[in-house]
């Protein structure tokens, strides 16, 4: 069981860990070998919170498919053990994301001396303008 949060632990037989060849440098290693790691895991397994499903659906993004499936690559390092780890990692950090529920912002009003200083910047910049008026004298 891996613990996300106080109220929350994902069994690791619902995780899915296939291993794929990875992309990029890596010389002829790159071609034996799969060292990527493909992470899918299925979020209806859980239960979690109205409000942290939308939250981890926005989060996932693209990485979460139509069925609720989340689908993670990781082919960082050059083992399967590590990318495996870092799946694993990435998956744990989305999760506890999405379980923290986001403070609201409480709408504040400018203070006193804010409304001064911007009104005296206001000013000083109008006199700047106005003093590159040329000025007409009629006799």
């Amino acid at each position: 069981m891996l613990r996300i949060a106080r109220d929350l632990a994902i069994d690791e037989n619902d995780i899915e860990i296939v291993f794929i060849r990875a992309s990029g440098p890596g010389g002829q290693n790159v071609n034996k070998l799969a060292t990527a790691a493909q992470l899918r895991f299925d979020t209806k397994r859980i239960a979690l919170p109205e409000d942290a499903a939308a939250r981890l659906a926005t989060l996932a993004g693209q990485r979460m498919t139509k069925d609720g499936v989340i689908v993670i690559h990781a082919q960082r390092f050059r083992t399967q053990e590590r990318n495996r780890a870092d799946a694993i990692d990435r998956l744990t950090g989305l999760l506890r994301e999405a379980m923290v529920r986001p403070t609201p912002r409480r709408p504040t009003r400018p203070t006193f001396g804010s409304k001064q200083r911007r009104l005296e910047g206001k000013k000083r910049r109008s006199d700047v303008k106005a003093g590159r008026q040329s000025r007409r004298f009629d006799d």
